[in-house]
């Protein structure tokens, strides 16, 4: 078994681990899933599907919310290291009215992390919110979008770089 494939199997492990209801402390298995997100070790792919299945998770309405927030921020710690596919996120900042203040601030930095400028105006609804931390994650969401639009290599423009 390679590095790769001891990486997916102790993934693996910690979704079989937070299926089975009799497991203490769920949330454990997802932090350790955000863990091994962190080195960004995965493809973009198998780390998509992680994502996709923690948004399903915090969306969810029959988990807890240490759950909920473990997702939150395996979702945040993937986009430290990947780009998030806005239709993986926009469903969590849809979504946002039931997240409490530290929660939405997960969404909001996850949204910064898609690259999108789609995501701009979802991110940009909660400039007036009345918590600060949120109005500080809802105009560094933007900045963080428009910062890696400008600084994308333009495609030529370098004769050495893979197209």
């Amino acid at each position: 078994m390679d590095g790769y494939e001891r990486l997916t199997a102790r993934i693996e492990k910690a979704w079989k681990d937070f299926d089975d209801p009799a497991t203490p402390h769920r949330h454990f298995r997802l932090d350790e899933i955000g863990d091994l997100l962190e080195p960004a070790l995965l493809t973009q792919e198998d780390t998509e599907r992680v994502i996709g299945r923690m948004a399903r998770i915090a969306l969810s309405d029959d988990e807890a919310r240490d759950v909920v927030e473990a997702a939150l921020h395996a979702i945040c710690t993937a986009g430290t290291r990947y780009t998030l596919p806005l239709p993986l996120i926009g469903p969590l900042a849809d979504a946002a009215d039931r997240f409490d203040p530290p929660l939405l601030a997960y969404v909001l930095a996850a949204l910064g992390s898609t690259y999108d400028k789609a995501a701009i105006p979802l991110a940009k609804r909660f400039l007036d919110h009345p918590h600060p931390e949120i109005r500080r994650e809802a105009e560094d969401a933007p900045t963080e979008i428009r910062w890696q639009c400008r600084h994308e290599p333009i495609r030529g423009a370098f004769p050495d770089a893979p197209d």
